[in-house]
């Protein structure tokens, strides 16, 4: 299949599945500023520790919990995407729409797995210190939980 041919065919689902990244990354915005509130972990600080793990020069920078803010969305909706075309999107056409939350939070429990045991351990074990594992945890979960119902709701007018 040629660039144009695959390009038009996900082209309907793109959108969504981007759309479902961003949710399911705001859903981890909301659960951390919660947590923030109840806790003396600041909301800037975890958004600083974002910079420090893909920029440390711009993690003092004023601009750090904007610009830990916009990784953080960013990194979101690519994973949505990455999630939606690799995996969600193939399997809609074996499994019925439940699958889609069983999927989802398999996937982000892996991603969970991977970040923080693996990746920042090396790359910024501060960041892996500054918030317990049940919560950083519980994080990625309700991001999987948000982008599977988010996609649930789009699963129906893409089916084949």
């Amino acid at each position: 299949m040629d660039t144009m041919r695959i390009a038009t065919h996900f082209r309907p689902a793109l959108s969504p599945i981007m759309i479902a990244g961003l949710v399911g990354g705001l859903a981890e915005v909301a659960w951390i500023a919660a947590y923030s509130v109840a806790t003396p972990v600041a909301a800037s600080e975890v958004l600083r520790q974002i910079v420090a793990s893909v920029a440390p020069a711009l993690a003092g920078t004023a601009l750090a919990p904007a610009l830990g803010l916009g990784i953080h969305l960013g990194l979101s909706v690519l994973l949505g995407l990455g999630f939606g075309l690799a995996i969600w999107r193939p399997a809609l056409r074996h499994f019925r729409r439940w699958a889609t939350l069983a999927l989802a939070i398999a996937v982000l429990a892996a991603v969970w797995a991977f970040n923080f045991l693996v990746l920042l351990p090396v790359l910024n074990p501060q960041f892996v210190e500054l918030m317990p594992p049940a919560v950083t945890l519980a994080s990625k979960l309700l991001f999987g939980i948000a982008m599977a119902l988010t996609l649930q709701q789009v699963s129906g007018r893409l089916r084949a």
